[in-house]
């Protein structure tokens, strides 16, 4: 079956405005690394809430994820990311005003429920409208822009705070979603033209229980809870309080940690994009690449935990760095399906990364908080957390290799 490519032009108009609003989605996700000193001395916030409030960001983007998949099948991008977009931009307003602790919890999940379907959107056209070898490139590039959102998050946000306070960060930050929401209505294709017009509807369309009982599928579902979680967790919160509470970087040095761990990790994923085909075309499959690459990342965290308070930005910028070999996971599971099915398998996918966040960002500041109360300091506390990820990591990683072995 022949697939339809969109025309060159209009291909990366819509890459560009789907990435824009993957941008905000980045943007949103991370940026409670950077207001978690004044969140938590305006609202008293335990590391346990401080966890909690970034994790409910995740939990309201997992709960949507195995929906999201029918209706990203069913309905296509265009008309359900708009849709989507109007409750985050509730959920940032509800934000920008709230006066308690559960105020802000519900607007974060309000927020990731919003801002679900701004990568499985993409993912998803791209499956149809993008030429097969391009699907690598394509989810790279995305992530790129996702490296260019959590940027944007740190340094840019930590400068504007003493200006404009949080509030009106995320007041600015609705303004910015109605954009989105426009240019997603004028320039993303209609999806049943498409697939009446150039494509045969097959008989068979896939359920969501061949998903999961997928050999590959299910081999990647704890590396997906695990390693991809915990690693998101990192990023998107706990590098910044490893930096202020265990490394004694001040909010400023922290927050600019965070900006060039992000300008790296964009750097990195322009480049990874560009020679992965070529990469893939020389017989390095996605399972070989994470076979291969995954354990240099556990060495760095290791590294990490040894070296406690010496470990600043610069060891949070290797472990990210080399986990991007990660990055590979999510395209292969939707490569894995047919077209009319990749909806289904790369939400189950990213049901398994954001619900893994939400463990991790909860289970690490939970860890953190019962070493503490039984006498030990902060950094023993953060390297307990620490450690409980990588065993969490290796462990998924033997299990993939076994599930592969093959």
């Amino acid at each position: 079956m022949e697939k339809y490519i969109l025309p060159k032009k209009q291909a990366i108009i819509v890459f560009f405005v789907f990435a824009y609003g993957y941008f905000l989605s980045c943007l949103l996700r991370a940026i409670t690394a950077t207001l978690s000193p004044v969140l938590t001395s305006e609202f008293n916030l335990l590391s346990a809430d401080l966890g909690l409030l970034a994790g409910g960001y995740f939990l309201g983007f997992a709960c949507m994820q195995i929906p999201l998949g029918y209706l990203l099948d069913k309905y296509g991008p265009k008309k359900i990311v708009s849709s989507f977009l109007l409750i985050a931009l509730v959920g940032t307003g509800s934000f920008a005003l709230a006066e308690s602790f559960s105020g802000l919890l519900i607007s974060r999940i309000l927020i990731g429920i919003g801002v679900s379907a701004c990568l499985m959107a993409p993912l998803t056209g791209y499956r149809i409208w993008y030429a097969e070898n391009q699907q690598q490139r394509a989810n790279s590039w995305m992530l790129m822009i996702a490296s260019l959102g959590f940027l944007s998050s740190t340094l840019p946000v930590q400068l504007l705070l003493p200006s404009f306070g949080w509030r009106w960060i995320f007041g600015s930050i609705t303004i910015l979603i109605l954009i989105s929401i426009i240019l997603m209505l004028v320039f993303i294709p209609k999806w049943n033209l498409i697939k009446r017009g150039q494509l045969e509807e097959p008989t068979n369309k896939g359920t969501l229980s061949e998903v999961w009982k997928n050999r590959f599928f299910i081999s990647v579902i704890p590396m997906g809870l695990f390693n991809y979680g915990g690693l998101m967790a990192i990023q998107t919160l706990w590098a910044g309080p490893w930096m202020t509470r265990v490394a004694g970087y001040t909010p400023l040095q922290s927050a600019t940690g965070l900006f060039w761990i992000n300008v790296t990790m964009l750097v990195s994923f322009f480049v990874w994009g560009y020679f992965l085909p070529k990469i893939s075309s020389i017989g390095f499959s996605a399972t070989k690449i994470l076979r291969l690459g995954l354990p240099i990342s556990f060495c760095i965290m290791l590294t990490i935990i040894i070296l406690g308070s010496k470990a600043g930005a610069f060891y949070l910028t290797l472990f990210i760095l080399s986990s991007i070999f990660l990055s590979v996971t999510q395209p292969a599971v939707g490569l894995a399906f047919s077209g009319y099915s990749a909806g289904k398998a790369l939400t189950s996918f990213n049901l398994l990364i954001f619900a893994g966040t939400f463990i991790m960002q909860w289970l690490m500041g939970f860890v953190i908080d019962i070493t503490k109360s039984f006498g030990y300091s902060e950094i023993i506390a953060f390297k307990s957390a620490f450690s409980v990820f990588l065993v969490l990591s290796l462990v998924s990683y033997l299990f993939f290799l076994t599930m592969n072995k093959k």
